[in-house]
């Protein structure tokens, strides 16, 4: 079963990959096929990341009823095909409207980490299933580490170079599949396609038999929105403020990819013991403001490049806030909520790279009254202390009996 297992966290690794390649060259490539400026670009790239995630968002359950009625081998090697094909397309795009058109194929072949985790759920032990999925948790991330280093090196080379290596790579990775994956679901397991089943805002119908995690969630939302600004607007902000080329750019994506996978992965678990869930989320909001505020205000790339991995350190709210609520719901509605907070995050996906964005464009523009390229930053600190008063204000939850 190691091979196997091998191939789907290699899927898993290109899909996140394949995201965060295209990041440093992308003001560079929308500024060459609209002719606009920095601004504009930014525009544009906040559509194509939220038509990005809108079609991930809407796609994922319809991928995962399809695995199980016709199989998990043909989803995944077609929509790794298909995902070669869209990005020799965006290689050639000559227009924004090409580049729209595969971004939002692209954002539905990337819908399939259910796919991938209901492949490992087949193959796997049930004593191993867990630790299985947290492998994927882990290729997902180093996909985002690897992803903005390799486009960054690759983009000295032209702005369309990241999306042939990232054809190349999901070629491979498909005829890899074709000739390693055997189908897991049988005629035992097969299961009828279920059209009530496809719908993505399933999982809001339980925001009113929670109880107890409104407060938390709106907490969750918001750090979800401010945080997502730094791979909303990094590349546009590095250009503007320091005047960075895509290397630049894509060595600091991965220095912040690279801590946030040590917060994550190891410093969570100290900080949870010394200061407990509560008074984590309390230090990481305290230190997402000073981060933000410094992040705006910040004039030189040296400095920026030493405060990127530094600002990760604030990356432990989300597991410390997910297991207050966790906690508040009990032990019997634990995929509930987990199915909520999926939710939640995919539509903070959707909404910040277009508010950040916009804030971008509106102090960068040639006729901004104001040039401040650190504005969505500023607007990050501001939803951090909305989130902080928020909390704050909430009584200590009672631990669910």
């Amino acid at each position: 079963m190691r091979l196997p297992i091998a191939v789907i966290l290699l899927t898993v690794l290109i899909n996140a990959m394949g995201i965060g390649l295209i990041i440093p060259v992308m003001p560079d490539l929308i500024e060459e096929v609209t002719g606009g400026t920095l601004a504009d670009a930014a525009l544009w790239g906040g559509v194509l990341s939220t038509v990005f995630a809108v079609m991930q968002f809407l796609f994922g359950p319809l991928l995962g009823n399809l695995s199980d009625r016709f199989g998990r081998r043909p989803v995944l090697l077609v929509s790794l095909g298909v995902t070669a094909a869209d990005y020799v397309v965006m290689a050639v795009a000559g227009s924004i409207w090409l580049l729209l058109a595969g971004r939002v194929v692209g954002g539905i072949t990337a819908a399939t980490q259910p796919v991938a985790s209901a492949y490992i759920a087949d193959i796997s032990e049930p004593a191993k299933r867990a630790q299985n999925f947290g492998l994927i948790g882990a290729a997902f991330g180093m996909g985002f580490v690897i992803g903005p280093l390799l486009g960054g090196v690759l983009g000295e080379y032209g702005t369309r170079a990241p999306f042939w290596a990232a054809a190349v790579l999901s070629a491979g990775n498909g005829l890899l599949g074709w000739l390693v994956l055997r189908e897991t679901v049988t005629d035992a397991t097969r299961r009828p396609f279920e059209r009530t089943k496809i719908n993505p805002f399933r999982a809001f119908r339980a925001l009113g038999t929670l109880p107890g995690i409104r407060r938390g969630l709106l907490i969750y939302f918001l750090y979800q929105v401010a945080f997502m600004v730094y791979p909303a607007v990094w590349a546009y902000f590095g250009q503007a403020r320091f005047q960075w080329d895509p290397g630049m750019i894509g060595l600091s994506l991965g220095l912040f990819g690279i801590m946030m996978a040590v917060v994550q992965g190891g410093l969570i678990r100290v900080f949870l013991t010394r200061l407990g869930e509560r008074g984590t989320v309390i230090y990481g909001l305290v230190f997402d403001m000073a981060a933000f505020g410094a992040m705006a205000v910040v004039t030189s790339g040296t400095i920026a490049l030493i405060l990127t991995p530094l600002a990760a350190l604030g990356a432990v709210i989300t597991p410390a806030l997910q297991g207050i609520m966790s906690k508040t719901v009990g032990p019997q509605r634990q995929g509930e909520l987990q199915g909520v907070l999926s939710s939640v995050h995919a539509l903070a996906m959707i909404l910040s790279p277009l508010v950040m964005t916009y804030t971008f464009a509106a102090f960068t523009a040639p006729d901004a009254a104001v040039f401040f390229p650190g504005a969505p930053f500023l607007l990050s600190l501001a939803l951090i202390v909305v989130a902080f008063v928020v909390f704050l204000s909430a009584p200590r939850a009672p631990r669910a009996s």
